[in-house]
């Protein structure tokens, strides 16, 4: 049996089996007298005093008496107290999100202070030379070219190249561009041709200052790895022939073909003027187009009049498929410098007599 040790209060009785049971009760009397896990108490209908009232279970083996505490007030003392530390929490944290909003970022120095990632990764001298132009200014023509030669400061002769970018879709037939310019001033670089013919075309070729003239055994020489040339011309019949290389030089641009004037029956001509600078070209997957059009050595005036021939071959070329406003953007730059943005209206309108 279990009895109160105090007045009268409100209980609650439970029926238990008069049989005797070995009930294990850790969980009711660890906190007030810690036994053993075996320890086996049986229990006559026990009372468990609400309210804070303190009292006892009897070991029925040994007659020895424990005292058991089950308190509502306690209960209820615990959750205030855990409401308590749980608004002491959230105002700390409250406090701290403040301070960290109110504290400002420490200023990033060095690259990482830089708008553009991908300027983190450029030289101290690509950054210098970055900072003649205006990123979004749209320059006239004449101020672009001038700017550029004051970028170019490496210390070899850097190539001056054009980059279009074209309203066009280059996967539809009807908006491919693939075209050539000759360049009045030159490119300024030595150009090796070679030349594929036969019969009369052989000593044409070569009294028209070709670098390599050959037939069958030039392309044996070919499929075997010679490629020491920047060019190759062929006359049509030899096409025949040449159309097995096409998995060598394709990945070049070494192909012959008629659009870039490399397939032709005037051989001393398409010499003569890939000597002096005519320059192949073609739109990318994207619609730019890329064209060299001569080294920062030259003069401006120079470099001014290859710049409006490519531009006008760009422009006379124009796929019949291409709708809608055809110039997108243009933009100028040495090898190794930054690009100058054109402003697309003035450079169209640009007239050939001003640049004399």
């Amino acid at each position: 049996m279990a009895a109160c040790a105090t007045h009268s209060s409100l209980m609650l009785a439970y029926a238990v089996s008069t049989r005797s049971q070995d009930l294990n009760l850790p969980s009711l009397l660890s906190f007030a007298n810690p036994r053993p896990n075996n320890l086996s108490v049986a229990l006559y209908p026990p009372l468990l005093l609400l309210g804070g009232r303190r009292c006892a279970a009897i070991d029925r083996g040994s007659n020895r008496t424990f005292p058991v505490a089950v308190s509502a007030v306690a209960a209820e003392a615990d959750v205030d107290t855990d409401d308590a530390e749980l608004n002491e929490v959230g105002e700390s944290t409250a406090t701290a999100t403040a301070t960290a909003v109110l504290d400002p970022p420490k200023p990033k120095k060095g690259k990482a202070a830089l708008l553009l990632k991908r300027d983190r990764t450029r030289s101290k001298r690509f950054l210098e030379i970055q900072k003649l132009r205006e990123t979004k200014r749209e320059y006239d023509v004449k101020t672009a070219i001038s700017l550029l030669k004051q970028t170019a400061n490496t210390r070899f002769v850097e190539s001056v190249e054009a980059h279009f970018r074209l309203n066009i879709d280059p996967k539809y037939n009807d908006q491919q561009l693939r075209a050539t310019v000759s360049l009045p001033k030159g490119t300024g670089q030595t150009v090796i041709v070679a030349v594929l013919a036969q019969g009369e075309k052989v000593d044409e070729a070569k009294n028209a200052g070709a670098d390599i003239v050959g037939s069958d055994d030039l392309i044996e020489q070919i499929k075997g790895g010679f490629m020491e040339f920047d060019k190759l011309i062929a006359s049509p019949d030899m096409m025949v022939k040449v159309a097995g290389l096409g998995k060598i030089l394709g990945p070049r641009g070494l192909m012959p073909n008629p659009k870039a004037g490399t397939v032709t029956a005037n051989i001393p001509q398409a010499i003569e003027e890939f000597k002096k600078g005519k320059v192949e070209f073609r739109a990318d997957k994207t619609g730019i187009v890329h064209i060299p059009f001569g080294k920062v050595n030259f003069t401006e005036e120079d470099l001014l009049i290859n710049f409006l021939a490519a531009v006008k071959s760009v422009e006379t070329n124009k796929p019949k498929g291409a709708k809608g406003v055809y110039w997108k953007s243009a933009h100028i730059c040495s090898s190794m410098g930054p690009s100058i943005k054109l402003n697309i209206r003035e450079m169209v309108d640009f007239k050939p007599s001003a640049a004399n």
